[in-house]
């Protein structure tokens, strides 16, 4: 028996990266799985075909997570779709660099619309839904602990992340429905290659980037997208049963 077996999950930002290597994760697990992406629908089928050609289930739904009646709608088509809803994922967001005297209100708006009100509303609208035993997963950051040049608004976004987790579990908590964060460190993503050099230190640049994993990581690499997609099939199953309020760093051990 699969663990996930007879349960729907909605998997916001899924059609590349991490959030699709999770899409992929819970079909096998037996989740019938809602692949929603914002704007690379080609993408998404892909996701798609790839779950349904694993014998798996899975249909994708557009939706931008910084538009609140979009929100809305994906959930209330995931339910159409599939009658049910028991596991919410929150995985999209978007990355920022800028220093201090850089930084506008636009960047403001448009980092904390995705990262926090959109993760605070995709909640919110996928809460009614669940049963006693649903779950939901958001997506912090190691960058919530660990300080970065310039780094200082894609942080606080992530960080206020772990704040929505942790206080929102009691209120969730009273229905049985658990919800938690994970908390990412570098991971092999087209998204972690393009700021790489971002995440160095200036005093840092010329040192290789194999000695520099070294240095900050225990495991001394970078994380595959399929390990963060096994830490969040695992606060999604029942044997996360009595985990919630927590962010799981899964970081390979920074130091």
């Amino acid at each position: 028996m699969k663990k996930l077996e007879g349960k729907v999950a909605i998997v916001t930002g899924s059609s590349r990266g991490i959030g699709k290597e999770i899409a992929m994760k819970l079909a096998q697990e037996g989740a019938k799985v809602v692949v929603n992406y914002s704007r690379s629908p080609e993408k998404a089928e892909e996701v798609v075909n790839q779950i349904k050609q694993q014998d798996g289930e899975a249909t994708a739904i557009q939706a931008d997570m910084n538009q609140v009646d979009q929100i809305q709608q994906l959930v209330t088509s995931s339910v159409e779709k599939y009658g049910q809803l028991d596991i919410l994922v929150s995985n999209a967001g978007i990355e920022h660099f800028g220093k201090l005297e850089e930084i506008t209100p636009q960047d403001f708006e448009r980092v904390f619309s995705v990262n926090v009100a959109g993760q605070l509303f995709v909640t919110q609208a996928a809460a009614p839904h669940l049963s006693s035993g649903g779950r939901i997963v958001l997506t912090s950051s190691v960058s919530a602990r660990f300080a970065a040049f310039y780094h200082t608004l894609y942080a606080a976004s992530k960080a206020a992340v772990s704040a929505m987790v942790l206080n929102l579990a009691p209120e969730l908590g009273e229905r049985g429905i658990t919800i938690n964060a994970i908390a990412p460190g570098g991971t092999a993503t087209d998204m972690a290659q393009e700021n790489a050099e971002r995440y160095t230190h200036p005093a840092l640049q010329n040192v290789s980037p194999d000695a520099l994993l070294k240095s900050q990581i225990i495991l001394q690499r970078l994380a595959q997208p399929e390990e963060i997609a096994a830490a969040v099939a695992f606060l999604v199953s029942d044997d996360a049963s009595y985990i919630t309020g927590s962010t799981l760093a899964v970081d390979g051990g920074m130091f």
